[in-house]
C-alpha cells in the first residue's frame, strides 16, 4: 500500500494539535480504523471528514470519545430513518395518484 490514499496520524496530530493517544482511543472504540502504511500509522482519506468532525466535537464542544461514539450512532440512525421516510413517501405517492 502507498501513502497516497492515506493520511498519516503524525500530520493530523500536528495540524489539529491532538495527542496520538486520542486517535488510539478512537480506534479502540471503533470510530476510526488505523492502518499501518510504510511504517506509519494512518487513516484512509475517505474518513477525513469524519476525523475532522470528531476532532471538532472533542475540541470545540469538549465531548469525550464515548460521547462522540454515541453521537455518531445517533446520526447514523437519523440518516437511516430519513432514507426510510423518503422511500415510504415515494410508495405513498403511487397510491395517491
Amino acid at each position: 500500500m502507498s501513502l497516497e490514499n492515506f493520511i498519516p496520524l503524525d500530520n493530523l496530530c500536528t495540524h489539529y494539535k491532538v495527542e496520538m493517544s486520542f486517535f488510539r482511543t478512537l480506534n479502540e472504540i471503533g470510530l476510526i480504523e488505523i492502518t499501518t502504511v510504510e511504517q506509519s500509522l494512518c487513516v484512509h482519506k475517505d474518513k477525513a471528514s469524519d476525523v475532522e468532525k470528531i476532532i471538532r466535537m472533542h475540541n470545540e464542544l469538549d465531548i469525550n470519545p464515548e460521547g462522540i461514539d454515541t453521537i455518531f450512532n445517533l446520526l447514523e440512525k437519523i440518516n437511516s430513518l430519513q432514507s426510510e421516510l423518503v422511500s415510504v413517501k415515494n410508495r405513498l405517492r403511487l397510491y395517491e395518484d
